[in-house]
């Protein structure tokens, strides 16, 4: 089953399908198809087989893998020659795949936050003031204002940019900062472009 997936990905890699069906219809060895080779593998495994989803990176690209294939994250970089095939970047992408294994973020940046999710949050703060004795009173200009701050926070718990970063002994600050550190001490510049988190089983339940 490795052997095959390995097989695809290469595929996948070498010919840029531009989604399931298409990949079907490659070439895998021969007169094969891969189409031809997943009934194949269904066979020999014994197993009900399907290529759900696939994602493919150009340019300064790092991959993760966690838990043995559990979890699998590509971060895409945008770097300047002087960092763009360097083992500190490799390095820099690793930790920032690690931080979204391990965290899941909802949003990348709090720019990609959508208007209706600032809105709701915002009305939830709103909401738990005014249940709060010690706030209930406040005029509502006051509670607007202490509602948009708390949106701060709600981006360093959701967003992965704002987010602190988690290897505090590398780096004391957000994961945009531990990036543009990374890239300082290259002597180039590095930005975060984005990334791509899989679950095993996930979008099958």
């Amino acid at each position: 089953f490795q052997a095959f997936v390995k097989k695809v990905a290469e595929i996948v890699a070498e010919k840029n399908p531009a989604d399931v069906t298409a990949l079907l219809e490659c070439s895998f060895e021969g007169a094969q198809t891969v189409a031809d080779a997943l009934r194949d593998k269904i066979l020999v495994i014994g197993e009900n087989l399907s290529i759900r989803r696939f994602l493919r990176y150009e340019g300064d690209v790092v991959a993760y893998v966690h838990g043995g294939g559990r979890i699998g994250v590509l971060v895409r970089f945008d770097a300047d020659a002087a960092c763009a095939a360097s083992a500190e970047l490799q390095e820099c992408g690793k930790d920032v795949a690690m931080q979204i294994a391990a965290l899941n973020p909802r949003f990348w940046d709090k720019s990609l936050v959508t208007e209706d999710v600032v809105e709701e949050e915002k009305k939830i703060a709103l909401a738990l003031m005014d249940n709060d004795p010690k706030m209930a009173s406040k005029p509502a200009q006051v509670k607007e204002k202490i509602a948009a701050g708390k949106m701060n926070a709600f981006f360093k718990d959701n967003c992965l940019l704002q987010q602190e970063f988690v290897r505090s002994d590398l780096f004391q600050g957000s994961v945009e900062g531990y990036i543009a550190d990374a890239a300082k001490k290259l002597g180039g510049k590095v930005t975060f472009v984005d990334a791509i988190h899989y679950v095993k089983g996930e979008g099958i339940e």
